[in-house]
């Protein structure tokens, strides 16, 4: 029961983190929320941006609610998962090993989080790119996916037109899921 329970918490951390995220980078990318997909990211994560705005400002035009409210749901999860699963193995652990521990897997439940949403821009980028390559979405992808690609871009040109950037940034990406 407690590995369900769990599931399920993960599951709902992690989607609304990937939209709390995915908020940030087309603000970041300056990428229009006039799009069907924006509209949908705007009215799952107003909710909980806004009034988060109130009291944490944007400073150096960085979001910092929405990375607040992106952050928060793998706290929720590193509490949950180290109350149902290791409740036993804490008992008797000083309070400040906890907050480490919660502090840990908060961190790499993000870090894993932020790759596997690069990821999945890519992949849908690059499957775009082969059956509509002017779908609506390709515009918005290929600003989300830039700051990925263009370095990697500048290293390995295109070759006889096929651009194999995409498949080293996901394999570093892999890599980076690997030291997590």
């Amino acid at each position: 029961m407690p590995h369900a329970l769990l599931f399920l918490v993960n599951a709902l951390c992690v989607f609304f983190s990937t939209l709390f995220m995915l908020r940030l980078l087309m603000q970041w990318q300056k990428v229009s929320f006039s799009l069907p997909v924006g509209g949908f990211v705007l009215s799952l994560t107003n909710w909980a941006v806004l009034p988060m705005r109130r009291v944490i400002p944007g400073i150096w035009g960085v979001d910092w609610a929405s990375i607040t409210a992106a952050f928060i749901p793998h706290v929720l999860y590193a509490v949950a998962f180290l109350y149902l699963l290791k409740m036993n193995a804490i008992v008797g652990v000083q309070a400040d090993q906890i907050l480490l521990a919660i502090a840990v897997l908060t961190l790499q439940s993000f870090l894993r989080n932020i790759i596997y949403l690069f990821m999945v821009l890519l992949f849908i980028k690059v499957i775009l790119s082969w059956v509509n390559p002017h779908s609506p979405l390709a515009y918005p992808l290929t600003k989300l996916t830039y700051p990925l690609l263009s370095p990697v871009q500048r290293l390995i040109p295109p070759i006889s037109g096929i651009d194999l950037s995409p498949l080293i940034v996901i394999l570093i990406l892999q890599a980076l899921l690997f030291l997590l």
